[in-house]
C-alpha cells in the first residue's frame, strides 16, 4: 500500500480536481497540519502527571512536546495565569503524513466498539477535530507503563474552504466516517 502522501498526490487529489470542477491544483484542498493535544486539569495538583503526559505524547508523535499555559487566572477552577494546563504537539511534513497512516489504519480500528469517527468533528472552515479517550489505542504506548488512561484532541487542519470540502478530502485519505444517521 503507497504511504499517505503518496496516495494523495496519485488518487485523492484528481478526485477532489473532478468532483469539486476547481480550475487549479492549488485551489484543491490538503491537509496542513495535525496537532495533538492532552488538556491537563490535574497538572495542578500532580507535577508527575504532566511528566507523563509530555512522555506518552512524544512517543506516540516523535516529536517533542510543548507546555501550554493558562493566560489568566480563573478562581472557579483554582487556575493562575502562568500555570500548565495543556500539552500539545503541531505536527507537520513527513511526521504528519506517518501520524495520520497511523491514526487512520491502526489506532481507530483499535478502539473499543468502533463504528467509525463522528462527522460532526468540522469547525465550519473545513478543520476537523476527533476525540480519542485513551492513549492505548496507539501501539507506542505499553499499557504497563502508562500511569493513568488519559484523552486527547486530534485536530487536522486543512486548507478547504467549507466543512464538505474537507469532509470528502478526508475520506478519500481513509478517515472512517460514520454512516450517516448515526450519532
Amino acid at each position: 500500500m503507497p504511504n499517505l502522501k503518496e496516495r494523495y498526490k496519485s488518487e485523492v487529489l484528481p478526485t477532489l480536481m473532478k468532483e469539486f470542477s476547481f480550475r487549479n491544483v492549488m485551489e484543491a484542498p490538503r491537509i496542513k497540519k495535525v496537532v495533538v493535544n492532552i488538556g491537563m486539569g490535574e497538572a495542578l495538583d500532580n507535577a508527575k502527571a504532566l511528566d507523563a503526559a509530555v512522555n506518552d505524547l512524544q512517543q506516540i508523535t516523535g516529536q517533542k512536546a510543548v507546555l501550554n499555559k493558562a493566560k489568566k487566572d480563573i478562581s472557579n477552577f483554582k487556575l493562575r495565569a502562568g500555570k500548565v494546563v495543556g500539552v500539545s504537539v503541531t505536527l507537520r511534513g513527513e511526521r504528519m503524513w506517518n501520524f495520520l497512516d497511523r491514526l487512520m489504519n491502526v489506532a481507530l480500528p483499535r478502539v473499543r466498539d468502533f463504528r467509525g469517527v463522528p462527522a460532526k468533528g468540522f469547525d465550519g472552515r473545513g478543520n476537523y477535530t476527533l476525540g480519542l479517550r485513551e492513549q492505548l489505542v496507539f501501539p507506542e504506548i505499553e499499557y504497563d507503563k502508562i500511569d493513568k488512561l488519559r484523552g486527547m484532541e486530534v485536530t487536522v487542519v486543512t486548507s478547504a474552504e467549507t466543512d464538505d470540502h474537507g469532509r470528502r478530502l478526508l475520506a478519500l485519505m481513509g478517515m472512517p466516517f460514520q454512516k450517516r444517521g448515526k450519532n
